[in-house]
């Protein structure tokens, strides 16, 4: 047979195209084999042969895998499972691999002894040519000239490593650490290793020659005939460790690795990175010119072996080459195993005959996939081998051994792990007779690894891929338009993959990302979001005041989504905006957003601050009007009266009239407009006032509702009185709380004393404790004391009498004289109902409850009597009619300080007495009995200290609480309010 075949030598360096040549060759025949020295290159070169001729006459023949159809013509298998079959066709690839301490007997057996029936092609490199012409008679050869050039490159860092390179590492360790480096750096990279199963080698490959990523680091497996798409070739290392010691490696090595770089007429490059050194010039020159010293020594192990005992295989097996072109490599792992197996007595018991024998050294054949250690790898081989004695491999284990690995949580070691011990039961299943139902088991072993396959290249991929990253630059490199959408929650993806989340008009990348791969995401995204931006913009514009808002610290919120910030404008109530929008948006969506944001907080200012506005611009407003009505804006509508004191005494009736239509409350420690001291004009002022007094954080408002607040110390001068608070001791309490309290102090005897009546006890919302601070900070003495407890009895309800809602407007004459004789004819009513209460009578008291009675007065409550202190100079006692600022207020006086020219006139001239209650005016009695003298226009008259100057009509004016309900309009009082009204 070796005579009538033609053997042809096709020897050249990578990329001359020898595989396909090969397989052109064999489908000119009718039947052919192909050995390959992978099983990736092997499933490589099946599709292909499958696409031309259909699966039914392709066999694919390896370690862990055999598909054999029933018409099979064509064989395709790693070298170690050719076929003994006559075929017409024989190749045997990458033949220079019989010079490898561990495989090269096996190619060197095949090398010599398999051969074609018309064609045997033995391919590899042109190292082969002197042992090939030396051992095998009759050979032809072909050379093959690269079709493309390689060139030196020089050293490189992995960031500046070009795209389309593979690095090539000689370590698992080295190859992780290099991808993770990548995946920082570059975005990712694929890993092909001898020891991925080819499932995951596939799959990584494929993700490498679709584009999904641009680099590839591999161990020098890649060097076994794997068709890339590889442009550079960058070693990280020189050495490798060959199973028992650490070599340097040879030129035809480095040249076969270094190969890989160009495909076709690409041209290529190949050079060194990390702590790889330089090459020498004259090592790179043999690369380039693919020159390398011939191969001198060829593995070899005896073939023809003897089965009649173990000690006779053991020696047929170790039998020295007859050709000086030959050598015996290292011992092979079967051989190791079978020497350890014929040391155990228990499997020397059971060598009773040549089949025998022959049995133990097909198990002896199963590789070390586990690679746990040899004394376990033997163990292992042992039990198998009774199993096949006793009839082969039970089920029942063989299911409990592929159940443990069928698993596919885990990390990349542990997949691993699980690949290579799956790969041993898919060996057993794959050996005739050794499994009862062959066709089941090697279903399931394969499903198996395909799954723990399937499972690692996820794991490769999510550790040393960022698909995200990968998916958007291939798309980029494509230059399509990326499609990128939004989702409710502000997501971002682009092309299915999240890249980062839009905040209104400002992109954030996802804070995984870094570095290179950061750039990348955002790059990408921008370039999808652009018309994004515009459809954003155009909704913006167009949406309504209700969906925005400000915060507290003058952001401006679209939404949940932050679209820009209130910044100090010209005035106070003028504040300007800056939106937050990403440059890359385009100027012209940054100003539809300015503007949109500045109408916006425009017309919250204008609708806030209508009544201080409209007081602003009211015209006929002239001198002191005016001058107060811009003292009152600048405060933005709250004004402590203590420093515009003498400017509200220069205020004439017709002044404070004017301002009074606009709703200007004249308080006795505040003057305000009561629409502002709502919660939303209230939290903008504060907003406001920071941004003019230039804060860096604003003081957030008050909760709404509440009476009173603490006093703290820290907080900015002027907060309260903007927040619409007054301080007054620990607490600081609401402006118009605190006018109607003092309406209620107005009305006690500060200088004998009094004290807390449950109204202002119900306004403030305090205890007797808490009420007695208030009052001491707003400058009255607290005594306390204690007193015997009187039973309480239910008070009879006692209708109030209305009174007009009109404080601040003096009565006409006609009208004191009308809500005299109202008055009076309510005084009478009341004094009726409590002759009638008096005439029913009171039943007696049991012993009982005059038992309760004496208990009850013999308890103690605690009261405080609270008088007026008068303050140090400087912080003197506000007058009856609230023109001066300080604590609380004689009897008598009128509220909002309205008394008419003479009282001003008194204080300007110093007639009023300070820091005690004027004459005629507080102190009881006399008190009562003026009540009602008055002169003209209102005014009182007096002949001397204390003395009426004449006799007459003098109405009470003291503003009382605010009214809770609305006014009967059949009461009395109703007739005096409508007349107020119409005037």
């Amino acid at each position: 047979m070796q005579d009538r075949s033609r053997v042809t030598a096709v020897l050249g360096p990578t990329n001359t195209g020898k595989t396909h040549y090969a397989i052109e060759r064999m489908l000119a025949h009718r039947t052919g084999v192909i050995g390959l020295p992978l099983r990736l290159l092997a499933r490589e070169v099946y599709d292909r042969i499958v696409k031309a001729r259909g699966p039914s006459v392709v066999a694919l023949v390896t370690g862990e895998e055999r598909i054999v159809p029933e018409r099979v013509q064509y064989w395709v298998a790693t070298t170690e499972a050719m076929p003994e079959v006559g075929a017409d066709f024989v190749a045997i690839d990458e033949i220079q691999l019989c010079a490898d301490p561990e495989r090269g007997h096996v190619f060197t057996d095949r090398l010599l002894n398999m051969r074609g029936l018309h064609e045997t092609l033995l391919l590899g490199s042109d190292t082969m040519r002197p042992a090939i012409a030396a051992l095998v008679p009759n050979v032809q050869f072909m050379r093959r000239e690269r079709f493309s050039t390689l060139t030196w490159s020089g050293s490189k860092k992995i960031s500046r490593m070009p795209p389309r390179s593979a690095i090539v590492c000689f370590s698992v360790d080295e190859v992780y650490a290099t991808a993770e480096l990548i995946r920082r750096q570059k975005g990712g990279c694929a890993v092909v290793m001898g020891a991925l199963s080819p499932r995951t080698r596939n799959a990584q490959v494929a993700m490498y020659q679709h584009g999904e990523v641009d680099y590839l680091v591999a161990t020098d497996a890649i060097g076994m005939g794997l068709n890339l798409d590889i442009k550079h070739v960058a070693f990280s290392g020189t050495e490798k460790f060959d199973g028992r010691r650490y070599r340097p490696l040879f030129p035809h090595e480095l040249g076969q690795i270094a190969g890989r770089a160009g495909r076709h007429t690409e041209p290529g490059t190949f050079g060194v990175t990390g702590d790889a050194g330089q090459l020498d010039e004259g090592l790179i020159d043999a690369i380039e010119n693919h020159r390398f010293q011939p191969i001198s020594r060829l593995m070899w192990r005896n073939s023809a072996l003897e089965f009649g005992t173990i000690e006779r295989l053991i020696a047929s097996l170790e039998t020295s080459p007859q050709s000086e072109w030959l050598t015996r490599g290292r011992e092979a792992d079967d051989l190791r195993a079978l020497k350890s197996l014929a040391a155990m007595p228990e499997i020397l018991d059971r060598l009773r005959h040549p089949k025998d024998v022959r049995l133990l050294w097909d198990v002896c054949r199963i590789p070390d996939f586990r690679g746990i250690s040899p004394a376990e790898h033997s163990t292992l081989l042992a039990r198998i081998y009774g199993f096949l004695q006793e009839g082969g491999v039970p089920s029942e284990w063989l299911e409990t051994q592929i159940r443990r690995i069928d698993k596919v949580q885990g990390d990349i070691d542990t997949l691993s792990k699980r690949l290579a011990f799956i790969r041993t039961w898919t060996y057993v299943a794959q050996r005739t007779g050794w499994v009862s139902d062959e066709s089941h088991w090697r279903a399931e072993t394969r499903a198996v690894e395909d799954r723990l396959s399937d499972a690692l290249h996820a794991a490769l991929t999510q550790r040393f891929v960022d698909r995200r990253t990968s998916v958007l630059l291939r798309r980029l490199k494509q230059k399509e338009s990326l499609v990128a959408e939004v989702n409710d929650k502000g997501e971002v993806t682009v092309e299915g993959e999240f890249a980062g989340r839009l905040e209104g008009f400002r992109f954030h990348a996802d804070p995984s990302a870094t570095g290179d791969e950061a750039r990348m995401l955002t790059r990408a995204a921008y370039e999808a979001l652009r018309p994004e931006f515009h459809l954003r913009a155009d909704r913006f514009y167009n949406a309504p005041d209700t969906e925005l808002d400000f915060t507290e610290q003058g952001g401006l919120m679209w939404g949940s989504s932050a679209v820009g910030k209130l910044v100090k404008g010209s005035e106070a109530m003028k504040p300007g905006v800056e939106p937050f929008v990403d440059e890359e948006a385009s100027p012209e969506i940054i100003e539809k957003v300015r503007r949109r944001l500045q109408h916006f907080i425009d017309r919250k200012v204008a609708t806030a601050f209508e009544p201080l506005l409209t007081l602003k611009n009211d015209e006929t407003l002239t001198g002191l009007a005016r001058g107060f009505a811009f003292r009152l804006v600048e405060a933005l509508g709250v004004l402590p009266r203590e420093g515009v004191a003498n400017e509200v005494k220069e205020l004439d009736q017709d002044s404070r009239g004017l301002l009074r239509k606009h709703g200007v409350r004249f308080g006795q420690f505040t003057i305000f407009q009561p629409a502002l001291l709502k919660p939303a004009p209230t939290r903008l002022r504060l907003v406001l006032w920071g941004l003019d007094q230039g804060m860096g954080e604003f003081p957030e408002s008050p909760p709404p509702g509440l009476v009173t607040i603490p006093n703290l110390p820290s907080v900015p001068k002027g907060y309260y009185t903007l927040s619409g608070y007054h301080p007054a001791g620990d607490r600081a309490i609401r402006i118009d709380m605190l006018e109607r309290l003092a309406d209620m102090l107005r009305t006690q005897d500060s200088r004998a004393g009094f004290e807390a009546t449950a109204d202002m006890l119900s306004i403030t919302g305090m205890t007797l404790e808490q009420f007695s601070g208030l009052m001491q900070g707003l400058g009255y003495r607290a005594e306390k004391g204690e007193r015997a407890k009187a039973r309480v009895e239910a008070a009879p309800v006692v209708e109030a009498a209305p009174e007009s809602a009109d404080h601040d407007r003096p009565l006409t004459e006609e009208e004191s004289v009308l809500a005299a004789e109202t008055r009076a004819k309510w005084e009478a009513e009341q004094a009726a109902r409590k002759a009638a209460e008096t005439e029913a009578g009171e039943p007696e008291a049991s012993d009982a409850e005059a038992a309760d009675t004496a208990v009850a007065a013999a308890e103690l409550e605690t009261f405080y009597t609270f008088t007026w202190a008068p303050r140090p100079r400087g912080n003197r006692r506000p007058e009856r009619g609230g023109e001066r600022q300080g604590g609380g207020q004689g009897q008598g006086g009128r509220a909002q300080g309205e008394r008419g020219p003479r009282r001003d006139r008194e204080a300007a001239s110093g007639d009023a007495p300070q820091g005690k209650p004027r004459e005629g005016r507080e102190g009881g009695k006399r008190r009562d009995e003026n009540r009602g003298e008055r002169g003209p226009k209102g005014k009182p008259r007096f002949e001397g200290k204390g003395k009426p100057r004449h006799e007459g009509p003098k109405s009470f004016e003291a503003r009382p609480p605010k009214a809770e309900k609305k006014i009967d309009p059949d009461n009395p009082f109703a007739i005096l309010a409508s007349l107020k009204n119409k005037s």
